[in-house]
């Protein structure tokens, strides 16, 4: 019961599309990349042929949702009553976390392409997953000790730390480490995944190199460099940022990217912060199941900082 952790394929390169009234960026990760590949109607420029209209009335609810596979996809292993709420807590947070990388990465493309306003749209929703998760831990937490005990001997080695969607958000967001590869390391196709986010600019380089686009003086460093490396805060993009703020009306589109960030970090934190209190609840201090410091390894995770200049500027104002 640790840190949570899978990168859904790169974003596929196409023209501007709407859905609901949202205009999506080429590149975004859409329903061309659903595992579900039948439609379940034809779109209304296709022509409607017998086979397509009998799929679509045939299709039932659960059928769409593949609810035979989901429902059964929690297999307690032991005779605890309350095993059954560890794993759909966990398997839910995972299906939030897919979301999140296919909201995430579809953000990353559209800031590259200076496509902004896509791109606030797919972060606000990712904050809004992320204040989800903060209280699905509240269901969490109406496990006691005792009942976590009577299922931990049943976890083996496994570990939230495990989780690579989870590691794969960290990257995205820039909190890159290579070493958080290495729990993957006995499934290539896993470590393979964790490696490409690894190894991808994440959104907040993307942020730089559209303030150097903009004209803001940023050094060549800030903006090209190896990005399976840690961001180190940098003097000059300091420097841009303070520009862009004190300056809101000239550089509108900046300002409001610099607020969403600050948005998903706020909620990024809230996330974390609420995730150790909840494993300090039920397990203490115990060593977590994959080996790590449990809680103590937890608090150290939320000193980091994934945007640092943004936050550093609220005091230079």
């Amino acid at each position: 019961m640790q840190a949570s952790d899978g990168v859904p394929p790169a974003p596929t390169e196409g023209g501007v599309s709407s859905t609901d009234g949202f205009a999506q960026p080429s590149g975004y990760a859409g329903a061309e990349q659903c595992p579900a590949n039948s439609p379940l109607r034809p779109a209304p420029t296709d022509k409607l042929t017998d086979e397509t209209a009998d799929k679509a009335e045939s299709m039932s609810y659960g059928d769409y949702l593949r609810l035979d596979d989901i429902l059964n996809a929690q297999q307690c292993r032991s005779p605890d009553h309350n095993e059954m709420l560890f794993i759909i807590q966990h398997q839910t947070s995972e299906l939030w976390m897919k979301l999140m990388l296919h909201e995430l990465h579809a953000a990353i493309a559209a800031v590259a392409k200076d496509e902004l306003a896509a791109a606030f749209k797919m972060l606000a929703r990712v904050s809004k997953i992320m204040e989800q998760l903060v209280h699905a831990w509240d269901v969490l937490a109406t496990m006691t000790p005792p009942e976590y005990s009577a299922i931990r001997p049943y976890l083996a080695s496994s570990s939230g730390f495990q989780s690579y969607q989870y590691r794969c958000i960290e990257f995205a967001l820039g909190n890159k480490n290579p070493a958080m590869r290495n729990p993957h390391a006995h499934r290539p196709d896993l470590y393979a995944l964790v490696d490409t986010a690894l190894a991808a600019p994440s959104l907040y380089d993307e942020a730089l190199r559209l303030l150097a686009r903009r004209g803001l003086a940023l050094k060549s460093t800030d903006i090209e460099r190896d990005w399976r490396l840690p961001y180190v805060s940098s003097e000059s993009v300091e420097a841009a940022w303070l520009t862009v703020y004190r300056n809101p009306q000239q550089h509108w589109d900046l300002y409001q990217l610099g607020e969403e960030l600050t948005d998903l970090e706020d909620a990024f934190r809230l996330w974390r912060f609420r995730h150790v209190t909840t494993v300090e609840r039920v397990i203490g201090f115990k060593r977590g199941t994959g080996g790590t410091g449990g809680v103590s390894y937890l608090r150290k995770m939320l000193d980091v900082v994934l945007f640092p200049e943004i936050w550093k500027i609220r005091t230079d104002l």
